[in-house]
């Protein structure tokens, strides 16, 4: 193994991990708990 071997595999480590982040931040599962938290700073009392 030299190093650009490496360098390649952590190059698309580092994509898979960003698609994957991608994907879950727009799944439409996830949407009704991002809006509540969304509106969290909102719904503080004073």
């Amino acid at each position: 193994m030299d190093i650009t071997f490496l360098r390649i595999a952590s190059t698309l480590a580092s994509l898979v991990a960003f698609l994957a982040i991608v994907w879950w931040a727009y799944d439409r599962r996830n949407r009704e708990h991002f809006q509540e938290a969304g509106q969290i700073p909102f719904d503080h009392d004073q």
